[in-house]
């Protein structure tokens, strides 16, 4: 008679950072079995994108666990202290944390975690009517619970699909191998924090001196990020908590409305591209070979020789330009996308009318399931929770609520006093 398969509280498919901080939290309620599959062998985040001298746009103490259990061995000043460095991480006086280090302590914890099983590829979930059915290369396991933190898949503009190489790539996969530019007539599309760092870095000559080098932008300009006191007031329980309650066509006016409170580009790096650019090219004379091109849109490309033709058509006057190329990196960003294990399950996996999974309250998509079981998203409802949702800035806080909520006990503290904004209708004052 086969084994029966081990039967988990919570599975989760991905130990990403969101994945990653529930698996933290749940380190320190022994009553609760959890277990997060990853099919990565060696931890690394977003390696593809791991390039030098790139930082964090959130602060160091939003890590996986300090803003609900600042007393866990999982914080990254705890990381800091194993690691004998803490004097010097403040000496540095560093005001943000590189993505290299960062992804050091996601690894020291995603491979200190016994919940966390790396090198296990989840290939295939369904549900039995009592429990969720996780299917892996050498074994198979039940989840009364199931936790999706797959991550987002790269976006590229329908034109370029069918162009995807090493010269006409994601941003996402710059860094897996080394590059040569050396000559080379180099387009960057995306105007957010990842062109500016790969603009940086062509700049600097990372990958070889670039004969040409044009950054393009859908934006009005190259926006800095909006990180003062006031709107960072939006990465708070408080106001995603009141976000979270209303209507469906507000959430998403007003998700548009802050799209630099989370998509910019540093101001830090803003400087530095500008004063890298004034000295070279005013002060040193270097014939101007780098330029900034935003308020253009790219709408087209088509293979010429070895190269590329890209279109775009300029915002404010509609005039079409051309941009030749021999290597064109797409800074496009991410989309959401249920992951290729959850096929048997994705019919019973309800949408909303822009055909996104439905969310509804404590991060659990709709789903048509069977008796108790839930289906909790990670990084899944911008719409729902607003534009901390895909953010590191709430989510030990979204990883107590999910565990409060399927554990069905207040095992962390969710309460926040009040913060110096009234989000919410404060009614009639009294005279």
């Amino acid at each position: 008679m086969a084994d029966t398969p081990e039967l988990l509280d919570l599975a989760g498919i991905g130990a990403g950072p969101f994945n990653l901080s529930i698996a933290a939290l749940a380190d320190d309620l022994p009553g609760l079995s959890t277990r997060f599959f990853d099919r990565q062998k060696r931890y690394v985040w977003h390696e593809g994108m791991m390039l030098p001298d790139t930082h964090l746009q959130t602060g160091f103490l939003k890590d996986l666990v300090t803003a609900i259990n600042p007393t866990s061995r999982w914080s990254f000043l705890n990381y800091l202290v194993e690691h004998r460095r803490f004097y010097r991480f403040l000496n540095a006086e560093l005001s943000t944390v590189s993505r290299a280090e960062f992804s050091d302590y996601l690894r020291w914890a995603a491979e200190g975690l016994d919940n966390v099983w790396l090198d296990h590829s989840v290939r295939e979930v369904d549900h039995d009517g009592e429990h969720f059915q996780l299917r892996t290369d050498t074994r198979t396991f039940r989840a009364r619970h199931l936790c999706l933190g797959s991550g987002k898949t790269p976006w590229l503009p329908a034109f370029a699909r069918e162009h995807q190489s090493e010269r006409c790539l994601h941003a996402e996969s710059i860094a897996w191998h080394a590059r040569d530019f050396t000559n080379q007539r180099v387009v960057i599309v995306g105007g957010g924090q990842s062109g500016a760092d790969i603009f940086i870095n062509a700049l600097r000559g990372h990958w070889g001196p670039p004969k040409s080098l044009h950054w393009l932008s859908r934006r009005r300009n190259f926006q800095p990020l909006d990180e003062t006191a006031f709107t960072n007031e939006y990465f708070t329980p408080g106001y995603t908590s009141q976000f979270a309650r209303l209507e469906d066509d507000v959430r998403r006016r007003e998700v548009n409305a802050q799209k630099y409170a989370s998509d910019g580009i540093t101001p830090a790096a803003l400087a530095e591209i500008y004063q890298t650019l004034y000295h070279r090219f005013d002060v040193m004379n270097e014939p101007r070979w780098a330029h900034l091109l935003p308020h253009r849109e790219a709408v087209d490309m088509t293979r010429v020789g070895n190269g590329f033709m890209l279109d775009a058509r300029h915002g404010m006057t509609g005039v079409l330009e051309r941009f030749d190329a021999d290597v064109v990196i797409f800074a496009t960003g991410f989309e959401s996308s249920l992951p290729e294990c959850m096929t048997p399950l994705m019919d019973r996996i309800q949408r909303n009318a822009y055909d996104e999974p439905s969310m509804g309250d404590h991060f659990m998509l709709d789903w048509q399931g069977s008796g108790d079981s839930r289906l909790y998203a990670v990084n899944a409802g911008r719409t729902r929770y607003g534009i901390a949702e895909p953010q590191l800035s709430l989510m030990a806080w979204r990883s107590a609520v999910i565990l409060n909520h399927l554990s069905g006990e207040a095992h962390f503290d969710l309460e926040d006093d009040p913060g110096p904004v009234a989000w919410s209708p404060m009614g009639r004052e009294s005279s």
